[in-house]
């Protein structure tokens, strides 16, 4: 085994990390509340939005293992 830095799985739940190497998340306030919003707004929440590059870093950092 190595003796590395663990790998958040809180992080690892919440991104995903495509085969070109972006990191997406899914975007923010879609759990609930979803009466009020318009079915444009519902079905947008469905995708997965690219990090920005300074995110993208921050979370990469956490990733290693």
């Amino acid at each position: 085994m190595s003796n590395g830095v663990k790998t958040r799985k809180s992080i690892t739940k919440r991104f995903k990390i495509t085969k070109t190497g972006k990191i997406l998340r899914r975007p923010t306030g879609q759990d609930h509340y979803r009466a009020k919003k318009s079915g444009k707004a519902v079905r947008q929440g469905r995708k997965w939005v690219a990090l920005s590059k300074p995110e993208a870093k921050k979370i990469r950092k956490l990733l290693k293992s």
